[in-house]
C-alpha cells in the first residue's frame, strides 16, 4: 500500500507541475508562439498522466517511476523558462535573457516526455488488448535499448495472457544468458517477483520451465540469489520441486544447485524448507527396482524401517525443542513417496512412469548436482541426506550410473565423507561398520578406484576413502593396496590424492612422506630434491612408523633408489632397491 501511495503521489505531483506550466503559458507576454507549442505538448502529457493515475494500481510500477521522474524534471525546467515570459518590467527583461534556443531545448525535452508517456500507455494498451510485447523504443531508453525491452517483457509477465507471459520469459532468458549486465538490469527493474509467480503457474509446465530457466540464468551471483531469497523464492521453488512434471523438476533442481552454490544463505534456506527430501526422492525414482537385496543385503528393508522409526522419534523431540525444525522424511517413507504416494508428487505419478528415459536421466543428474551443492561444506545438510536413504541411492547410482550422473553422485559422497571426517557424530551415525549404506558406499568407492580409468571419477572416490580412514578397523586391508597402486598413476592429481589418503589416521604426519616418495619416483633428477635434502629425510624415516604401513616401506626404498640413480654421492650405495 505504501508503494502504491508513493506512485500515486508522484503522478499527482507531475500533473500539478503540468498544470502550472499550462497556467504560465496562458500568462506569457513574450515568446507566445513558442509558449503555445509548449502548451500543446503539456496538454498531451497531462492526458497521459491522468490515464496512468486511473490504471497504476494494477500495473507494473518500475517504468512508471522512472518515466514520471524524468517527466517531472523536464516540466520543472520548462516551468522556470515559461515563467520568465510573464515579466513586463523593462529592468527585469534586461537581466532575464531568454532566447529561442532555450525554447528549442525545452520543446525537445517535452517531446521526449510525450514519447515516453505514449510508450507507457502503449504497454498498458498492449496488455489490455492482448496485442503482444511492445518492441518500440521510448526516448528515455534511447541510450540503453535493453531497458525498454526489459520493461516491456516484465510488463507482459505481470499482466499479459499466459502465452505472452511464456514468450516474454523466454525472451528475458535469452537476454540474460551469458550477459551479467542484462541480468542485473532485470533484477533491478523488479523482475524477480513476477518470475516466481510464473513459476507457480501449475497449469502450464511451459510457463514453469520458462520461469525456472530465467531464474537459473540470474542465479550466478551471490547478490542476485539473495534477491530471490528475500522474495521468499526458496519456499516457492521447493513447492514446485516437490510436485511438478519431470521436465519442470529438472530445471528447478538445476536452479536449486546454482543458488546453493552461489549463496550460503540460500543453501541453508533450502535445507530449512526441506528441499533435500524431494531431491532424494526424485533421485531414488526407479533406482531400487527389484534389486535392493543385491545392493544392501537381505536386511536392507528392515534397516530402512528402523531408520524410519528412529527418525520419527527424533523429529518429535526436535520439533518440541526448536519451533523452526521441520521433520525430514525417512528412508523408507521417501521410497514410497517416490513411487507416488498421496504426500505430494502423486499428481504426476503416471506422467513420471511414462516419461522418456532421457528425461528421467536428466532429472537424476540435476537432483544429484543439487544434493552435491547443498552438502558442500555443510555438516547439517550432509546429515540430512544420510538421514534419508540418500547414501544407498548414491551408491546405487555410482554403481549403475555413468557420465555426469555418476560424477555428481561421487561429488555428493565426497562432501558427505568430508563432513564426516571432522564431525564424530555424523561419522558414527552414517558410517558405522555394520551400516548397509556405509558398506555400499565403500564398496562402490573401491570399485571406482580399482576398475575405472577416469581421473575425474577416481579423485573424489580416493578423497572420500581418505576421509573415511578413521572408520576403518585395523583389520581392514582392502583399502591400502588400491591406493598404493595409484601412487604411480599417470595422473598427478590421482597420485597426489592417493598419497594423501594413505595417511589414514595419521594423515598430517604421513601424507608429506608419501608425497616426497611420489616426487622422488617421478622427478628424481631434479636438483631441487637434492638441495632440499630429500634423500636424508627419506633415509631418516622412523622404522616404527613404516611398520604400521608395510606397503610404504617398499615405497620409501623405491624412492631412495630412484634418487640415488640421479644423484651420486656418499649415500649412493644405501638402501638399494632391486625392481
Amino acid at each position: 500500500m505504501a508503494e502504491e501511495k508513493r506512485i500515486e503521489d508522484e503522478l499527482s505531483y507531475a500533473i500539478l507541475l503540468a498544470e502550472q506550466v499550462r497556467s504560465a503559458v496562458d500568462e506569457a507576454k513574450s515568446f507566445k508562439s513558442e509558449c503555445n507549442q509548449v502548451g500543446k505538448h503539456v496538454d498531451t502529457i497531462v492526458e497521459k498522466l491522468r490515464a496512468q493515475v486511473r490504471s497504476a494500481q494494477s500495473f507494473y510500477e518500475r517504468p512508471i517511476q522512472r518515466i514520471v521522474a524524468e517527466v517531472c524534471k523536464n516540466l520543472e525546467r520548462t516551468l522556470t523558462l515559461v515563467r520568465k515570459c510573464k515579466r513586463r518590467n523593462i529592468f527585469r527583461r534586461v537581466f532575464t535573457i531568454i532566447s529561442a534556443t532555450d525554447f528549442r531545448k525545452a520543446i525537445i525535452l517535452l517531446e521526449a516526455s510525450v514519447g515516453d508517456m505514449k510508450w507507457l500507455s502503449s504497454i498498458l494498451d498492449s496488455n489490455n488488448d492482448n496485442s503482444g510485447i511492445v518492441i518500440t523504443l521510448p526516448p528515455i531508453a534511447s541510450n540503453d535499448p535493453i531497458l525498454a525491452w526489459v520493461w516491456s517483457s516484465i510488463s507482459s509477465i505481470h499482466m499479459g495472457p499466459l502465452p505472452e507471459k511464456i514468450e516474454a520469459a523466454n525472451q528475458l532468458a535469452s537476454l540474460a544468458h551469458d550477459n551479467d549486465r542484462n541480468k542485473q538490469i532485470i533484477v533491478e527493474e523488479g523482475g524477480v517477483p513476477p518470475f516466481l509467480r510464473l513459476l507457480s503457474e501449475t497449469t502450464s509446465p511451459d510457463a514453469q520451465i520458462a520461469a525456472a530457466t530465467l531464474l537459473y540464468h540470474l542465479s550466478n551471483d551471490k547478490e542476485r540469489v539473495g534477491t530471490i531469497v528475500d522474495q521468499v523464492g526458496v519456499r516457492v521453488i521447493v513447492k514446485v520441486l516437490a510436485d511438478s512434471p519431470m521436465r519442470v523438476q529438472t530445471w528447478v533442481a538445476r536452479l536449486v544447485a546454482r543458488m546453493a552454490e552461489c549463496n550460503p544463505i540460500a543453501q541453508d534456506d533450502f535445507a530449512r524448507e526441506n528441499a533435500i527430501r524431494p531431491l532424494v526422492t526424485l533421485l531414488s525414482f526407479e533406482t531400487f527396482t527389484g534389486d535392493q537385496k543385491s545392493l544392501v543385503g537381505k536386511q536392507s528393508i528392515h534397516s530402512l524401517v528402523q531408520i524410519n522409526q528412529d527418525m520419527d522419534k527424533k523429529s518429535l523431540t526436535d520439533s518440541k525443542n526448536n519451533h523452526h525444525y521441520r521433520p525430514y522424511v525417512s528412508s523408507f517413507s521417501s521410497f514410497h513417496y517416490s513411487e507416488g504416494s498421496s504426500k505430494g508428487g502423486s499428481n504426476h505419478r503416471r506422467e513420471r512412469e511414462n516419461e522418456m528415459p532421457e528425461v528421467k536421466h536428466e532429472l537424476k543428474i540435476s537432483c544429484a548436482e543439487a544434493l552435491w551443492m547443498l552438502a558442500r561444506d555443510s555438516v547439517l545438510n550432509s546429515k540430512r541426506i544420510t538421514d534419508t536413504k540418500g547414501l544407498l541411492c548414491l551408491a546405487k547410482l555410482v554403481e549403475n550410473g555413468e557420465g555426469e550422473l555418476q560424477f555428481n553422485c561421487l561429488m555428493t559422497i565426497k562432501e558427505i565423507t568430508s563432513a564426516a571426517e571432522y564431525n564424530a557424530d555424523l561419522r558414527r551415525a552414517a558410517f558405522k561398520a555394520n551400516s548397509p549404506a556405509a558398506k555400499a558406499v565403500v564398496d562402490q568407492l573401491l570399485r571406482v578406484i580399482k576398475e575405472l580409468d577416469s581421473p575425474k571419477l577416481q579423485v573424489p572416490a580416493i578423497r572420500s576413502i581418505g576421509s573415511l580412514a578413521r572408520t576403518f578397523p585395523a583389520r581392514e586391508t582392502r583399502v591400502v593396496g588400491p591406493l598404493v597402486a595409484h601412487l604411480s598413476n599417470r595422473s598427478q592429481e590421482v597420485a597426489a590424492e592417493a598419497a594423501i589418503a594413505l595417511g589414514g589416521n595419521e594423515r598430517e604426519q604421513l601424507h608429506g612422506l608419501v608425497l616426497l616418495c611420489y616426487l622422488a619416483l617421478h622427478a628424481g633428477n631434479s636438483e631441487a630434491l637434492e638441495q632440499a635434502r630429500v634423500l636424508n629425510a627419506l633415509e631418516g624415516v622412523d622404522p616404527k612408523m613404516l611398520a604400521q604401513f608395510p606397503d610404504l616401506k617398499e615405497l620409501v626404498s623405491k624412492a631412495v633408489y630412484h634418487i640415488n640413480l640421479y644423484h651420486a654421492g656418499p649415500h649412493s650405495q644405501r638402501l638399494l632397491y632391486v625392481p
